[in-house]
């Protein structure tokens, strides 16, 4: 664990990802979103307690359901992904805790009256970290990214989670990037304009 990655890996997950936003006409297996997961699960969560749920959108009919309820600015581009993640966090995340956290009473923490403020913040954090890992996972096993916030996510969830315990975060699509499509990557903040040692 005290190797740092060599420049090629840096670039696959840093120095040369983008966000994409046009696709190539090349589908994305079921089984590489399964090794996704899998490689994404074992990032750090507090307590371990895994609030993100996925809907995988891939199919014509789920695309269908789904393009309503995106900024029209989102639509082409989703269409044309062979994948879209529905990231969305499990407001019900503590009902697992005996499983994920099982040397104490972790769930005793999240659960009950007084306790909602915490959980939701709880929740929503851990359920955003595992929306990062996934898709630096994502690039480390060959697929692009395209992270979108432009979505109407009551009619999302209306759609994708209707029983109301998970509420959806962002959208990304996955696939193999077009880099003809790619617009110049922006700018960053340096670190003495974002970071301060004290």
């Amino acid at each position: 664990m005290t190797e740092p990655l060599n420049a090629s890996a840096l670039d696959t997950l840093f120095h040369q990802a983008r966000s994409h936003n046009g696709w190539l006409d090349k589908p994305v297996d079921e089984a590489l979103l399964h090794q996704t997961w899998n490689l994404a699960r074992m990032g750090p969560t507090s307590a371990n307690c895994s609030p993100m749920r996925v809907v995988f959108v891939k199919s014509a009919a789920a695309k269908a359901r789904l393009l309503p309820a995106l900024m029209e600015g989102n639509r082409a581009k989703t269409l044309a992904a062979p994948a879209t993640a529905i990231f969305g966090v499990d407001s019900r995340f503590y009902d697992l805790l005996p499983k994920l956290f099982p040397h104490t009473d972790a769930r005793a923490w999240f659960a009950g009256p007084g306790k909602e403020t915490v959980a939701e913040t709880t929740a929503f954090r851990n359920g955003t970290l595992q929306a990062a890992y996934f898709m630096l996972a994502a690039r480390a096993l060959g697929l692009d990214c395209g992270p979108m916030s432009g979505f109407d996510n009551a009619a999302v969830d209306r759609e994708f989670f209707p029983d109301g315990r998970v509420k959806s975060n962002f959208i990304c699509n996955l696939g193999h990037g077009d880099p003809s499509a790619l617009f110049p990557r922006s700018p960053r903040l340096d670190f003495e304009e974002a970071c301060v040692i004290a």
